[in-house]
């Protein structure tokens, strides 16, 4: 499957906020938004006036595609099932990017970014339920049961993520046992309790789908 590839710092700098796409770097010093850094390419452009309002839309939906690290044709399959979903489609948009596997298992601690818990999943070290899932995209019912595989718990990288857990714990609708790594998706979030994506205004991205 496609991905991006290049720098994560230079994804962050483009949308000028923290996307938390490099784990514990992005609360550092090193972070390339702590360093003001402008926007790529920003010196070799000029920019007058206002944004136009497409302009605006866009910059949300690729700040939002980036957040989840997902590429465009991914993006948009999610916001046309977000559609067919009874309720309103940013909120239905937020529901179901959160219910993939990889996210949950960022959330989970078991990663410290998303890309990190993408790659954990690809390779074979998350357990659904009991069984190996190597699908990213796979979403997760309430109650479902994720687990690192055997060999994944020997993995430095996943010891070092679940430190987090000790500062901040998980979300609410999230259960998560640190000794033996198994968590529980006890619930679909709902909009409200994505605390950590207020700034994203949702609404924006489905004014520019419905053009």
């Amino acid at each position: 499957m496609a991905r991006y590839t290049g720098p994560q710092c230079r994804l962050c700098r483009a949308e000028g906020t923290k996307l938390f796409l490099k784990g514990e770097r992005c609360y550092s010093d090193k972070c390339a938004i702590s360093k003001k850094r402008q926007a790529p390419g920003k010196a070799m452009r000029m920019r007058v006036g206002k944004k136009s309002d497409y302009a605006v839309q866009l910059r949300e939906k690729q700040k939002m595609k980036r957040i989840y690290c997902l590429l465009e044709k991914q993006f948009k399959n999610t916001f046309y099932k977000a559609t067919k979903l009874p309720g309103k489609t940013g909120e239905n948009l937020f529901m179901l990017l959160e219910r993939r596997l990889d996210n949950v298992v960022y959330r989970m601690r078991f990663a410290c970014s998303r890309k990190q818990a993408r790659q954990l999943v690809s390779h074979g070290h998350v357990l659904v339920n009991g069984k190996r899932v190597n699908i990213p995209s796979y979403l997760l019912k309430p109650n479902d049961r994720v687990e690192i595989s055997e060999k994944g718990k020997k993995l430095l990288s996943v010891k070092e993520s679940l430190k987090e857990f000790t500062r901040s714990g998980v979300a609410p609708w999230l259960e998560v046992n640190p000794d033996t790594m198994v968590g529980t998706f006890k619930a679909i979030p709902r909009r409200n309790d994505l605390t950590d994506m207020m700034d994203i205004k949702e609404q924006l991205i489905v004014e520019l789908y419905s053009k």
